[in-house]
């Protein structure tokens, strides 16, 4: 509703009223940039050569060559197409767009792209190998402690109940068992 005092005295910005300067807040911060909206990655160009255990709790993209141990095992690891891996890997996620020489184990998952290459074993809950991509070894997808645990607390994770019969009908009768097998 317009009020006559209202028109008169100009509004008081939220800003002024906690003890920050007058005027349009918005235009007197320049735009944050667009990094700190998104999360934290750190990248290793193309000339840096590692020997040794890599370890971090940021996100981490591979253009160069690491030797060793790579642990980020909260963190997504991308090895870019450039990057050269000889290393055992632990990470929450791994994308593999280069070339990896061992073993690979991530909580969550693993993407080896087009023309990314693996050769060792994997073992995450979810792999996925796109066309063109380079794959030796074994995979094990089996789930975690913390997943198994999830899927069987979720309603749709267990069995479904038996039908129930419409009534007036008799209830389906089981399978007769196989004939080899013996009680």
């Amino acid at each position: 509703m317009w009020k006559r005092d209202d028109a008169v005295r100009p509004p008081t910005p939220p800003s002024a009223a906690l003890g920050a300067p007058a005027g349009d807040a918005t235009a007197q911060r320049p735009p944050e940039p667009k990094r700190q909206l998104e999360r934290d990655t750190v990248n290793i160009g193309k000339s840096v050569v590692i020997k040794g255990e890599l370890s971090g709790s940021e996100d981490l993209t591979i253009e160069g060559q690491v030797e060793g141990k790579i642990e980020l095992r909260q963190n997504v690891l991308t090895i870019g197409p450039n990057g050269k891996i000889k290393a055992q890997v632990f990470a929450k996620a791994v994308i593999v767009l280069g070339e990896v020489m061992g073993n690979v184990s991530a909580s969550e998952r693993v993407d080896i792209r087009d023309n990314g290459s693996v050769d060792g074993d994997i073992a995450a809950p979810r792999v996925a190998i796109a066309d063109g991509a380079h794959f030796r070894g074994s995979i094990d997808m089996q789930r975690g402690p913390a997943q198994a645990k999830a899927a069987e607390a979720k309603p749709d994770g267990k069995a479904a109940p038996p039908p129930v019969p419409a009534p007036g009908q008799a209830p389906p009768a089981s399978p007769a068992p196989h004939p080899a097998v013996q009680r």
